[in-house]
């Protein structure tokens, strides 16, 4: 059985990738979207509430604007917030994002905890991203938001990275293309990697770790067995299909 959540305009809801910044909605309308999905993960028992600070993640946002080089992006407004959102209300210590590309996918998780959009103190924060120089311009990208270095981007294979960390992950997302063709099928591999990494849930306050795999809608097919694989309760204790835009992300609790 399938868990989902769709926006009813999820297919209508477009964005021209170049233009990152173009609002295509009111910031009312993008909230009220998000907050639904937030409040099904809820219901799921993957997030243990749905509050986030709104102000705070418009700061996160205007420095993205003003600061990031992004030569493209297929990360909509809409996921933007909930991908800030699900980070502020998890406030994982340590974050792994697989795939950055220049840094906004991974800023969207990282700008929880750090830069202006901060809300917690994180500890470890590392987007990987496998071509040098890709990383390299992520890295001066994040560099402009977080002079701290707690979140950090280096240029790895993301599958020999998740393996050989040497602690725990709170949250891992998953925005990688494999070699060989395996393209988006490479998003288990890497689960795999880092999967007796994350926490299970425990008791009150520790709701075990997360996953976060975009593209859970128009790679679905390529996504087949890393879907399968996550929507069996034998593996994770709860996932969803979250249907905001056309790339869809699927939100997974350990």
């Amino acid at each position: 059985m399938v868990f989902e959540h769709r926006a009813a305009d999820w297919d209508s809801y477009r964005m021209d990738v170049h233009a990152p910044h173009r609002e295509l909605e009111s910031v009312a309308r993008e909230i009220e979207v998000v907050e639904a999905a937030l409040a099904a993960l809820h219901r799921a028992g993957i997030l243990p509430h749905t509050n986030y600070d709104h102000e705070k993640m418009l700061a996160h946002r205007r420095a993205v604007r003003e600061l990031f080089e992004i030569p493209w992006t297929a990360i909509t407004p809409r996921m933007q917030r909930l991908l800030y959102a699900i980070n502020a209300i998890i406030q994982p210590p340590v974050m792994i994002a697989a795939g950055v590309f220049c840094g906004n996918t991974f800023i969207s998780n990282a700008g929880a905890a750090v830069g202006p959009g901060a809300c917690y103190q994180a500890r470890d924060l590392v987007g990987v991203e496998i071509d040098p120089e890709k990383a390299a311009l992520a890295e001066a990208n994040v560099r402009k938001i977080d002079p701290t270095g707690v979140a950090r981007v280096v240029a790895a294979d993301a599958v020999d990275f998740a393996a050989g960390y040497p602690g725990q992950v709170g949250l891992l997302y998953l925005d990688a293309d494999g070699d060989r063709g395996r393209g988006k099928a490479i998003y288990l591999e890497i689960l795999e990697a880092c999967y007796d990494k994350m926490p299970r849930a425990g008791g009150p306050g520790e709701p075990g770790a997360v996953v976060l795999a975009h593209n859970s809608v128009n790679c679905a097919e390529r996504l087949g067995t890393y879907l399968e694989f996550v929507r069996d309760q034998a593996h994770c204790r709860a996932s969803v299909n979250v249907v905001i835009d056309g790339e869809g992300l699927e939100v997974t609790a350990r």
